[in-house]
């Protein structure tokens, strides 16, 4: 019988260790944010928290004027074709309203894009000649777009005053020729902040083939820069007019043209084309669809 009173006890005394041991839920509670005040602030004030960005959207250089020139790219593959409208701002506005319509439809039909390819569209180089003739920097609508033609022609320059397609590294010259008007060049080559965003992007990314589109002529240009045409350039040339239904054209003759876009890219022997929208008003889209649809095709594997 001892025996038995002494096996109790020693099981009373085991339970009522345990419970004074173990702490309560209050005490738990305690505890963990004790530990989670001792680890916060254990971490150095100078760490930098890294947030990575997610989404189509990045935002590759500012204007003269501090605006974000923003991409939208879509697709994984490693091999990317970029688009590019606006580079003309408000001038060309109708540029900028197509490559927002492209992105719209990317965004709607993934499936279009080859597994092996990306698709980035930048749909205002120029959002400061944008923001003259629209007073947006960024999406707008074909009601923020002014009627007089004074307010056009100035959204075509950035805020120094530089026609950004005469500030690349082809044929430079500080004061080039639109139509029959003389236009700054800017004081050198990618002077501008615009002009050097694009050339670092295409610098760094290396796309496989760059569409730029500008307005008005209802054409596909070639690139070329005092090194011929690049067989590649031909052949993106013919397939993007031959679906669109624009000309097809070896380049642009209409007047001399310097520090142009697509002409330093064929100096770096980046397969480029100019597109050039038939008026100032319309945005083309099936002719522009139907040639996106065929260059994608054209670079899949």
């Amino acid at each position: 019988m001892k025996n038995i009173f002494i096996g109790v006890g020693v099981v009373v005394l085991i339970i009522l260790g345990i419970y004074f041991v173990m702490p309560k839920s209050d005490d738990l509670d305690i505890r963990t944010d004790y530990e989670n005040v001792v680890v916060e602030n254990l971490i150095p004030e100078e760490v930098e928290v890294v947030v990575e960005e997610t989404g189509p959207e990045s935002v590759i250089g500012q204007s003269v004027s501090g605006n974000g020139i923003k991409a939208y790219s879509y697709g994984e593959g490693k091999e990317e074709i970029l688009f590019v409208g606006g580079i003309h701002g408000g001038y060309a506005w109708n540029t900028s309203l197509l490559a927002y319509e492209v992105i719209d439809y990317l965004e709607a039909h993934p499936e279009i894009i080859p597994t092996n390819l990306k698709v980035t569209v930048i749909p205002v180089l120029n959002p400061d000649g944008l923001k003259t003739t629209t007073g947006k920097t960024e999406r707008f609508t074909i009601q923020d777009v002014p009627i007089q033609e004074s307010s056009l022609v100035a959204g075509r320059f950035n805020a120094n005053g530089v026609d950004l397609n005469r500030n690349f590294d082809c044929d430079w010259q500080s004061t080039g020729t639109w139509k029959n008007t003389a236009v700054s060049g800017g004081n050198s080559v990618f002077s501008e902040p615009e002009a050097l965003a694009i050339k670092d992007y295409i610098t760094n990314k290396k796309p496989a083939a760059v569409v730029v589109w500008y307005s008005a002529a209802g054409g596909v240009y070639a690139s070329s820069c005092h090194n011929g045409v690049l067989a590649e350039t031909q052949n993106i040339t013919k397939a993007y007019a031959s679906a669109s239904g624009y000309t097809s054209n070896v380049q642009f003759d209409s007047y001399e043209i310097t520090g142009d876009m697509v002409n330093w890219l064929a100096s770096k022997e980046i397969p480029a084309i100019s597109v050039l929208l038939k008026n100032h008003t319309d945005i083309d889209w099936e002719e522009n669809k139907n040639g996106i649809e065929t260059l994608l095709q054209y670079y899949s594997k």
